[in-house]
């Protein structure tokens, strides 16, 4: 088994991968005996298991959340600050939201490839500096625009240096081993979730102050002149506090990319790392996945607002924040307490098809809770009220595919020098879909429950059959890329 382990970025101590930065017990340990002698504590194991680096770990989660703080701040006032700058009625304001969100995502798939070819030739944290630093500047810049074409401007500004994503995933793949890799991506989604949590809260919070709170903010000509000013300012500067801790304390992890060593091979070509095995099936699963994930996080939370009657949850506000701090709360459960365990028992193979099955299964529960709720008796309401929250709170374990299909992702990586530009591919594909993915599958939502096609249930047939799809997928999951830990029986018995 570990003679066909693929050298990458999950498994950087591999023999194959043995360098001048490798421990050099850990090119050791096949030659060392691993039967316990009596009376006697073997030390051999843990030199084959190095701890994760926690404080480089906190670090580069930090990080991570500032791109999704940048893209979700804006969320909250980005009608009014429209309608304000472009003088629009109100119909008019849907497409110039639409297609702002949109450009973030659009140039960043474009600039994605490029930031992870820079950081395997010049290595990862200069690029991870210069991303975050730019990215800050045009989020605080934003709330400054006084016209939609200075809005659109600063926004596709703001997007060529969100390349901090393709960055980050790639150090904390090469902090980690293949025994250490899914608890560190296990922080990582975590903190990509929080970041989606705290940027519309920044946004909400500090939006239009003088209207909001008055008070001192009532003396402040500023925050009257750019109403919208305040929100994005706090978003860069929580973005340039993550660029102060990166120059300062994130290390680098691109072997020889600090002098000293030997010259750096030239980085492999996109297409040359397509053609590795096992590239292109994972990176098809890989969007895959997440086409499902921005479908159902688009038409959740209109689901929850529809009326009951044409096939909604006709929920408040409340108890829309309610279930949406369920959810974020479950899925913080399933990625920091379970996936890790689940992972080292099933290897990455195992969980991703466990997801597979779950996922159909996950997109037919919301129009039966909706035909529950739609009988008007005690008993009907009590049984909704118990099984949508827990069904929601069990359901969100398919979470565990975006971290799983990033450890995929890693062991397909052809050497640890092409992570960055492999990851990049990745996001670019991810951004792209970003940028598509909520306006169609909310049209075919609205579409549904207007016209009633199927009682208001079209969308979850699309989706129950997508989900389908994706089951098929995982079966064809390669083989380098399943992600089975090598146990110590395992070596014992090489």
């Amino acid at each position: 088994m570990s003679s066909t382990a693929p050298a990458n970025g999950s498994s950087p101590r591999s023999a194959d991968d043995t360098n001048e930065t490798t421990p050099l017990l850990a090119s050791q340990t096949a030659a060392q005996p691993t039967g316990p002698s009596p009376g006697i504590s073997p030390p051999t194991p843990k030199s084959t298991d190095p701890p994760l680096p926690k404080t480089q770990l906190l670090l580069l989660c930090y990080a991570r959340m500032i791109e999704p703080i940048a893209f979700f701040s804006i969320f909250p006032f980005i009608n009014q600050m429209i309608q304000s700058n472009g003088q629009l009625a109100s119909a008019d304001v849907g497409f110039y939201a639409g297609l702002i969100e949109s450009l973030f995502s659009l140039t960043q798939m474009i600039v994605m490839i490029g930031w992870g070819r820079l950081a395997d030739r010049f290595g990862r944290k200069p690029v991870l500096v210069v991303s975050l630093a730019g990215m800050s500047l045009f989020t605080a810049a934003f709330g400054f625009a006084k016209t939609i074409g200075q809005m659109v401007i600063l926004r596709c500004l703001a997007g060529v240096f969100a390349g901090s994503i393709v960055t980050i995933r790639t150090m904390i793949s090469e902090h980690s081993t293949s025994a250490t890799q899914a608890r560190a991506f296990s922080w990582f989604a975590f903190a990509g979730n929080f970041g989606m949590f705290v940027g519309p809260l920044l946004g909400g919070a500090f939006a239009d102050p003088v209207r909001q709170y008055g008070g001192v903010f009532l003396r402040a000509d500023l925050f009257k002149m750019y109403p919208y000013a305040l929100p994005t300012m706090v978003a860069g500067v929580v973005g340039v506090t993550a660029v102060v801790t990166s120059v300062f304390f994130v290390e680098e992890t691109l072997a020889g990319s600090e002098g000293g060593g030997k010259k750096k091979e030239a980085p492999q070509s996109a297409r040359q790392i397509l053609q590795a095995p096992g590239v292109k099936m994972v990176l098809y699963i890989y969007g895959y996945v997440m086409l499902l994930a921005f479908a159902y996080t688009a038409v959740a939370p209109v689901f929850w607002f529809t009326p009951v009657h044409i096939g909604g949850f006709g929920f408040s506000e409340l108890q829309i924040s309610l279930f949406m701090a369920l959810t974020g709360a479950a899925q913080a459960v399933w990625l920091l307490l379970i996936f890790p365990p689940l992972q080292h028992r099933f290897g990455t193979g195992g969980v991703l098809r466990g997801c597979g099955i779950a996922y159909p299964i996950f997109f037919f529960v919301p129009p039966l809770l909706n035909m529950l709720f739609r009988v008007h008796n005690g008993h009907a309401r009590t049984a909704f009220w118990i099984l949508a929250p827990s069904s929601n709170v069990l359901g969100v374990g398919i979470s565990m595919a975006f971290t799983a299909v990033q450890l995929a992702l890693n062991d397909v990586s052809p050497s640890p020098q092409t992570l960055g530009t492999l990851n990049a591919l990745a996001l670019a594909g991810v951004s792209g879909i970003r940028a598509f993915a909520p306006v169609l599958f909310t049209s075919i939502f609205a579409w549904s429950v207007k016209f009633q096609i199927l009682q208001g249930y079209l969308i979850w047939l699309v989706l129950i059959v997508l989900g389908a799809g994706w089951t098929v997928s995982v079966r064809w999951l390669p083989k380098n890329a399943e992600g089975k830990p090598i146990t110590r029986d395992d070596e014992g018995n090489a």
